[in-house]
């Protein structure tokens, strides 16, 4: 990719974690100039991001022909390859799919805690499931296990790490359950990597 190229639509908002992957990713290969964000909103029918993903999910890159490629996984890779670069994801061989396993674990995190976030909010008072929320915990305490186990290497910003600090940065901000206190290891590696990368301060979600 040149500063000569097309630019791109990012559809996403600056509080959505996946969003956040995308646009941490941007940043880190260096291609902002090329890529615009421009809002979405899943709950509003009206909005074209359920034509564009008929999921109604962002993140959504909307290519100079408008062709939509989704979901944050698949746009790194699209964003990395074009950017001729290997460092976010392998190019092949089991590096490569091990990576992409990664990543997709540390998603899970984001995706169940989004899940519990999604119970209370769209259901009424007293009518929330607790072998649902149960479900959910479960899945992201074995997640944190297995990377409390072995964190990346906070000194690569790859879509691994991307991912993961990103999930993590979600559960930090929207507390669905406390991780703190039971992971010190990931507690040390997302400082880490925070002091490693400036895209993860840059791309945080502003409070207030």
């Amino acid at each position: 990719m040149s500063p000569n190229d097309p630019t791109f639509v990012l559809r996403t908002t600056v509080t959505s974690p996946f969003g956040r992957k995308v646009r941490m990713a941007i940043e880190v290969l260096g291609i902002g100039h090329l890529v615009t964000v421009e809002p979405a909103d899943p709950l509003n029918e009206t909005d074209t991001l359920r034509q564009q993903n008929p999921l109604g999910k962002m993140p959504c890159l909307l290519l100079p022909d408008g062709t939509p490629i989704y979901d944050s996984g698949v746009i790194i890779e699209f964003l990395a390859e074009g950017a001729g670069s290997d460092a976010m994801v392998p190019r092949g061989g089991p590096e490569r799919y091990v990576a992409l396993t990664r990543a997709r674990l540390a998603d899970g995190i984001t995706e169940a805690a989004l899940l519990l976030i999604y119970e209370n909010r769209f259901r009424d008072p007293g009518t929330q499931s607790e072998r649902w929320i149960a479900h959910q915990r479960g899945k992201i305490a074995r997640a944190l296990a297995t990377f409390e186990a072995a964190p990346p290497d906070p000194a690569r910003t790859d879509i691994v790490a991307i991912g993961l600090s990103c999930a993590l940065g979600y559960l930090d901000w929207r507390q669905p359950v406390k991780w703190r206190d039971n992971h010190p290891r990931l507690v040390a590696w997302l400082a880490a990597f925070a002091q490693h990368e400036p895209a993860y301060e840059r791309t945080r979600a502003p409070t207030g």
